[in-house]
């Protein structure tokens, strides 16, 4: 066993690199007697303001309203009481503001502007687990920049975005939100989202703070049920929940915002074993730390702290910078610190992280550079981002199944009938977090597909919602109205092909919308099985913030494409792969389950003791007794209207003198047409002595686009960093002894490879 300090040989410093770092320590030392300066100036009251924010109260374009609680916030502003704002949006608005801070405060101090830009500003893109499904992280890096270009002509400089919560359950809803259940692959799309978001310069205009959010363990609420306690363990913690934190930092991302839920039973807003020990000390996190919406009064229900005053004590011991609409650290930290309950230099550290984040965002020099009328009319629904949004949503669409080869769709005159109240729904493929675009702007898969073909037929069946879909209410699904059905019989019943679009609606996954069963909500799951009985030939298109479970259309259905929530772009998207002129090349970024009752599920898990049945109806061993224990598309899975065949798996062992393991394989496009794939490269720890490893474990990937009959040779590098792991008290370790290898499409891989790791020492 080797523990490791130095992990690579890129941790030996050259010449030039020594040069490099000093030059950006001495940018640095400046930077920091520029905080300093700010710092000296300032009273306990102002410090304190700086870790506080407040939500949007009130059009400050308008009257100031006659609440007093919105009197004393906006004399709060003045006073220099508030760091930043949230969901104030809009040149207009974002300038009054500012202007409030920087010409009636005291000091002058600038504000930030935070705004939920989860997958874009005003222009949707797809929902981050659909976007993870593209794989494609220049697309995603991409998707992330022009969504930071669009937020910030709107004046917002600061998006709680990304979220890199690992989550192995579908009932859960905020799945929608992050890139799925395996570590690697969400490491690599958070530093591409946030190297999108931050860009190279933090002084460009078009640059936004990104933040990696929530740390930690929010993805694995117990029963999936949201704000839920998370109970783990450690190797689950520093393996799986961790590493796209860690990716985060090193990445370079500006803020943290902590997660709602207790870990090891202890709320993570004051957990400082998160914030302190590993975050700011072990990992050495130089930005700052917001609390989540509200999240250090919870301290109190949650059983921590007894009153308001307690909850702030924890909360910034702990280490959480900033306030997020708990109102307390502007009214208790002043005297907590005065009684000698909170150290001035926790206040002074605080304080230091967060102005220096406003020195790096440009906003001392220029409190006004996101504030440009003019640029806010000319970006805003630009043609480049969304021709952006359209290009992301293509490349996030799945090809589940093709039996019989019914897509693409014949455009030369086939009889194709369309049914489904989400097939002509403009508002639901925009998805959850989209507060700033407008209603029913998203092109529907209705219209996509009447670009193709004007005349086509097209059924609504019964409705899925009732009534109004609302962000901060309860969605009411039609579960017993079939009215509509018989319509769509018929329709259905003399058509060449009959598409389906059907799924979850796009307030039904999100923050709040746990659901215990994932099958087709309401009467979909009949309409589906009424048009099946008169037409054979269906094309099941889904729409879903998260993977369901369906295992009669897996079975019955001969074509199906998840298509997510895809965003502005949607009905275009889908059209064009519908009638080929778009190969899907979208992998699963999480399993879908055949029952609910099998979640959470995840490919990447541990063996048990006995994994495997020894003999025909022996019942001691890993299993049900009412369904499979594999998943019905399992992480990775996703076809092409190509095909393509792996060979020649080799793998070179150069561990013993450069520290890598060289593996390459032969792909070939062996169908018709051009064509992605999307190589994944596992591998299987087969022994450890420190904790047990997972039966397989995603190390690399590569997207890859192929002529017909043309082939490629892949080549992976395999190093430390990709055949270590952590120890149950966070050390990296790596052992000799036997890895295997597998290259495919899939997590189901079948080529192989076993290789003896023996050059440790």
């Amino acid at each position: 066993m080797l523990v490791i300090s130095i992990t690579s040989c890129k941790d030996v410093i050259t010449s030039d690199a020594f040069y490099e770092k000093d030059a950006t320590h001495l940018v640095q030392d400046a930077l920091d007697k520029k905080v300093d300066s700010v710092l000296n100036l300032m009273t306990l009251e102002e410090k304190i303001g700086q870790m506080n924010q407040y939500n949007g109260f009130m059009d400050f374009t308008g009257p100031v309203p006659k609440s007093e609680d919105i009197k004393r916030k906006l004399e709060h502003i003045k006073l220099g009481y508030v760091g930043a704002m949230l969901n104030v949006r809009g040149v207009k608005e974002v300038r009054a503001v500012q202007k409030i801070a920087v010409e009636q405060s005291r000091l002058g101090i600038p504000l930030m502007f935070g705004f939920d830009v989860i997958h874009g500003y005003e222009t949707m893109s797809p929902i981050p687990l659909a976007e993870a499904a593209s794989w494609d992280l220049k697309a995603i890096q991409e998707s992330a920049r022009l969504a930071a270009k669009e937020a910030s002509a709107a004046g917002i400089n600061w998006t709680f975005a990304p979220m890199v919560d690992i989550s192995r359950d579908a009932r859960w809803g905020r799945v929608m939100e992050g890139a799925g259940e395996d570590p690697f692959l969400s490491s690599e799309i958070a530093v591409a989202r946030i190297q999108g978001f931050q860009g190279t310069d933090l002084t460009s205009q078009e640059s936004i703070l990104a933040c990696a959010k929530h740390f930690a363990a929010y993805g694995f609420p117990e029963a999936g049920r949201e704000y839920n306690n998370a109970d783990i363990g450690t190797s689950t913690l520093y393996n799986t929940v961790l590493p796209p934190f860690k990716a985060s930092n090193d990445a370079g991302v500006r803020t943290f915002m902590n997660s709602f839920n207790q870990l090891n039973g202890i709320p993570a807003t004051a957990n400082k074993f998160l914030l302190r020990d590993i975050l700011k000390e072990q990992w050495g996190f130089k930005g700052f730390v917001v609390s989540d919406w509200g999240s250090v009064a919870e301290l109190i229900p949650h059983g921590y702290a007894q009153d308001g005053k307690a909850a702030a004590k924890v909360a910034v011991n702990a280490g959480t910078d900033m306030d997020m609409e708990s109102h307390l650290y502007v009214h208790e930290l002043a005297n907590l610190v005065k009684e000698g309950l909170v150290d001035k230099s926790v206040i002074d550290d605080a304080v230091r992280r967060i102005l220096k984040v406003k020195f790096e965002l440009g906003l001392f020099d220029n409190p006004y550079k996101y504030c440009d009328l003019e640029r806010e009319n000319r970006v805003t629904g630009s043609k480049e981002i969304i021709d952006g949004a359209l290009d992301m949503a293509l490349k996030s669409i799945v090809l589940l199944k093709n039996e019989n080869q019914l897509l693409p769709l014949d455009k030369n005159g086939k009889n194709v009938v369309l049914i489904g109240a989400l097939a002509s729904d403009k508002n639901s493929a925009l998805g959850n977090w989209r507060a700033a675009a407008k209603e029913h702007t998203g092109i529907s898969i209705l219209e996509g597909m009447q670009q193709y073909d004007a005349d086509i037929v097209y059924s609504k069946g019964p409705e899925l919602i009732l009534g109004k879909a609302e962000f901060t209410k309860e969605i009411r699904i039609n579960n017993t109205d079939i009215t509509g059905i018989s319509e769509a019989v018929k329709a259905a019943k003399d058509a060449d092909i009959v598409v389906m679009v059907l799924g979850e609606h796009g307030l039904q996954s999100g923050e709040g919308r746990s659901r215990t069963q994932l099958t087709l909500p309401g009467v979909q799951q009949e309409l589906l099985e009424n048009v099946y009985e008169v037409n054979k030939n269906i094309v099941l298109v889904l729409q879903n913030g998260r993977p369901l479970a369906l295992p009669w259309a897996e079975e019955h259905i001969p074509s199906i494409i998840e298509a997510w929530q895809l965003g502005s772009q949607s009905g275009n998207a889908v059209a064009k792969v519908l009638y080929g002129d778009y190969n899907p090349s979208g992998k699963l970024p999480m399993s879908f389950p055949r029952n609910v009752g099998q979640v959470p599920i995840y490919y990447n898990s541990k063996s048990t003791g006995r994994p495997s049945l020894p003999s025909p109806d022996f019942v001691f061993w890993s299993h049900y007794q009412d369904e499979k224990n594999d998943a019905l598309w399992g992480f990775g899975h996703g076809l092409s209207y190509t095909a393509f065949e792996y060979a020649d798996l080799r793998v070179t062992d150069n561990f013993s003198f450069n520290g890598t393991l060289e593996v390459m394989v032969q792909l070939k496009n062996s169908g018709k047409v051009k064509g992605k794939e999307v190589v994944q490269l596992y591998i299987s720890d087969k022994f450890s002595s420190a904790a047990t490893r997972p039966v397989k474990e995603l190390k690399g990937f590569e997207l890859v686009e192929l002529e017909t009959n043309a082939s490629t040779c892949i080549k992976f590098l395999l190093d430390q960093s990709h055949l270590g792991f952590y120890d149950n008290e966070g050390n990296w370790l790596i052992e000799n002894g036997s890895f295997d290898i597998w290259v495919g499409g899939s997590s189901e891989a079948a080529l192989k490879a076993t290789i003896e790791l023996t050059a440790l020492e």
